[in-house]
């Protein structure tokens, strides 16, 4: 597990230029089976569009990429996304331009422009989000300590879920490799010692 970039949200555009119309989308992903489900709903949605680019990328890593000209001319749709993707490190991700023709033709140099634009105004209507790799504590509190541990916890975004109360107050927190060190020292001070965080698990936690 590492961290990455993703989008945040399903999100669509509309472009035109010479008359042709690209409607720009992009989806958030988790598997490739994912993203080819995306593409064959919009490709049944827009079964009269001249073309249906896109591209995608599923891996921390991007280790699984694919993309489609989908009729144009070879690296002029499918490439320029996927290098949207790849420029701004994006990864569990897909993006999909559909293209109604004008009747005006753009030339190889206009279609990747056209595409590039379509699928970057995509991604910026998506907003991203970062997946950070972190380690997840359970801390069990008692009553008189948890208004202090809570408003620590909550300050410094390591609330990982809303705490359980029992006989004790039970929260998990998580914590980035960088931070542990000082979280497990500023927990026994901030306790004096009553609080021992306990390692669970690695978790991701999207910020």
């Amino acid at each position: 597990m590492s961290d990455y970039l993703t989008v945040q949200k399903s999100a669509q555009i509309e472009y035109t230029v010479s008359r042709s119309r690209f409607i720009g989308r992009c989806f958030p992903l988790e598997t490739d089976e994912e993203a080819l489900a995306h593409i064959e709903h919009i490709r049944k949605l827009h079964y009269d569009a001249t073309h249906n680019c896109y591209a995608y990328a599923v891996g921390e890593r991007g280790e699984t990429a694919r993309f489609s000209d989908d009729g144009e001319p070879g690296g002029t749709a499918g490439l320029p996304i996927m290098e949207v993707l790849k420029k701004r490190g994006i990864t569990y991700s897909l993006v999909l331009v559909t293209r109604y023709f004008g009747g005006t033709l753009l030339g190889a140099g206009g279609l990747v422009r056209a595409y590039t634009k379509s699928a970057a105004d995509a991604v910026n209507a998506a907003g991203l989000l970062l997946v950070q790799e972190c380690s997840l504590y359970s801390l069990e509190v008692s009553y008189p300590l948890w208004g202090r541990v809570e408003g620590w916890l909550r300050s410094r975004g390591m609330l990982f879920k809303e705490p359980e109360f029992a006989e004790h107050v039970t929260a998990k927190a998580a914590v980035l490799p960088s931070d542990e060190q000082a979280f497990l020292k500023d927990c026994a001070e901030l306790t004096d010692g009553r609080v021992a965080p306990v390692f669970e698990r690695k978790v991701k936690r999207i910020t």
